[in-house]
């Protein structure tokens, strides 16, 4: 197979950035938009976001199933084009709350989650299936999910300049139009990958999957790692704003995050490419703890500090965002399931990434609540419970994800 040229790159990858300009709103902001905008508790938002993202965790091994089950004729496209009447007007409703005394906040904010959270289950299973099926060499595979991940990363970025310099308005036009261009560019110019097997009645049950020991553990490293990532990402605003008082610069802060992140991934492409992509990761999560580890200390005012934080471990999330799925292919094709059950597999991976975002919401989040911290109050007991749990827990966490992927055997696929 000749290697991927980069128009034709762009063309599979772009479609990363519209779901990513739509995930970071809704893992990082909702928290707080509807902590403030209702005076809901944190215990009540991180128990609907625990519940709704449960719920959407568990259809997405059926989804992957349904995909696989495709007639022999169609490819990925569909489920694209099947994915957009969800992810649009879910996005919309829920920013975009009726006055409380219309509908109850809770039913609104529960229902609009739903209703995204299928939109983007469907098109990301559909897409990263697609693109695992696309190629099965290894430096290939690496190539294509950098620069789904760089596109990603665009799109993260794009997001939090929008969220610091306009209103959710402008996000919402620019979410829409990205959404329906790279939908098109990924439908005309990236081949779709139809059935090969002829009108495929089956899918590969989870026993199966966890039969092979090549994904059984990296499933446990993306299960440790994810959580470590996730509880950050969503206790971030509170701990820049009532921690450290920086709420003014959060957005500056997410944006130097995410930059360094897509300055990285080219870096990680090479580092992989000598060492392997299993070691690549291990080195990232080394870094990681050593670069994060200090936030800890951190005191009310220490801006340019915690801005070396957040470039450094962005540094080390290119890691995380391009290693782990191209592993995943690797580890698809050393089973033979090439182009026969991506779907299945990336049912089961998007499913422990939500239910990483799952744990971390719906656990921190009342724990925090539980321990005296208030959203809004810079002062108190419960800063130093937001303290341990923005910072230690996750590096603890990070550290048995590092062991656990150093006596994987993963170097093998």
């Amino acid at each position: 197979m000749k290697a991927f040229s980069l128009p034709r790159l762009l063309a599979y990858g772009l479609f990363g950035f519209p779901l990513a300009l739509l995930a970071l709103p809704i893992y990082v902001y909702v928290p707080q938009f509807y902590a403030e905008r209702f005076g809901m508790s944190l215990s009540l938002i991180g128990s609907a976001l625990l519940v709704s993202r449960v719920l959407d965790a568990f259809f997405d091994p059926l989804l992957g199933a349904w995909i696989d089950k495709r007639p022999a004729n169609q490819g990925y496209g569909r489920f694209i084009l099947y994915s957009l009447p969800l992810l649009i007007p879910g996005f919309y409703a829920l920013f975009h709350p009726p006055a409380a005394t219309m509908v109850t906040p809770m039913l609104w904010f529960f229902c609009a989650l739903l209703m995204v959270y299928a939109g983007f289950s469907l098109a990301s299973i559909a897409f990263q299936s697609w693109g695992a099926a696309l190629t099965q060499l290894p430096g290939e595979r690496l190539r294509l999910t950098a620069t789904r991940e760089l596109c990603g990363v665009a799109g993260v970025v794009t997001a939090a300049l929008l969220s610091q310099f306009a209103d959710i308005s402008w996000l919402s036009a620019v979410l829409i139009c990205s959404l329906l261009i790279a939908t098109f560019l990924l439908l005309r110019f990236t081949p779709d990958m139809v059935n090969r097997y002829q009108d495929q009645q089956s899918s590969l049950r989870w026993r199966h999957l966890f039969s092979n020991q090549y994904f059984r553990s990296l499933f446990l490293v993306f299960v440790l790692n994810g959580i470590a990532a996730a509880i950050p990402a969503t206790l971030f605003l509170f701990f820049a704003k009532d921690r450290l008082q920086l709420a003014a610069h959060s957005g500056v802060l997410l944006l130097l995050y995410f930059v360094a992140a897509a300055m990285s991934l080219p870096l990680w492409v090479r580092i992989a490419q000598r060492i392997h992509e299993s070691r690549a990761w291990l080195l990232a999560m080394l870094l990681s703890v050593l670069s994060f580890i200090w936030a800890y200390s951190l005191q009310a005012g220490d801006l340019t500090a915690f801005a070396v934080i957040c470039v450094l471990s962005g540094l080390c999330l290119g890691a995380d965002l391009a290693l782990p799925p191209a592993l995943l292919s690797g580890v698809i094709r050393q089973a033979g399931h090439s182009e026969h059950y991506e779907g299945s597999y990336f049912g089961a991976w998007n499913w422990a990434n939500k239910m990483n975002l799952a744990l971390a919401a719906g656990l921190s989040l009342p724990l925090l609540d539980y321990l005296g911290y208030t959203p809004g109050i810079s002062s108190g007991s419960g800063l130093q419970a937001l303290s341990f749990a923005y910072t230690v827990l996750p590096c603890v966490l990070k550290c048995l994800a590092a062991l656990v992927l150093w006596r994987a055997p993963l170097r093998k696929v």
